[in-house]
């Protein structure tokens, strides 16, 4: 499991947004998935999608590493930011487009006020 834990801090450290995901950004594999990738598409977020289904020890290794049980888990700037309700809520309520830039990645959508 160390292995892929040190894959894991080593993806989140190198990418300012990751999602580990099920498929890839351009093909999701799960709704919630693409709905994640939906949401960063539309804000314009670089995106850095692991699929953890070509992987089970990364799929495994990333719910004990957040200690979070579902798939899709978005970390931004090497922080876990949530799943996708999460992520949606966030969205929602303009915390996610701020979350982003406040951590230096650049959105074409704005912050709500």
């Amino acid at each position: 499991m160390s292995d892929s834990r040190q894959r894991i801090e080593k993806l989140i450290a190198d990418n300012p947004v990751v999602l580990f995901m099920k498929g890839t950004p351009q093909f999701p594999q799960c709704g919630f998935s693409g709905r994640v990738v939906q949401i960063l598409d539309y804000l314009g977020a670089p995106i850095v999608g692991i699929n953890v289904l070509e992987d089970a020890d990364l799929r495994e290794g990333v719910k004990a590493f957040a200690n979070w049980p579902t798939i899709p888990q978005l970390y931004i700037k090497g922080e876990f930011v949530g799943g996708a309700d999460i992520a949606t809520e966030m969205f929602q309520s303009g915390e996610l487009a701020s979350m982003l830039t406040d951590a230096g990645v650049a959105v074409k959508a704005p912050a709500k006020a």
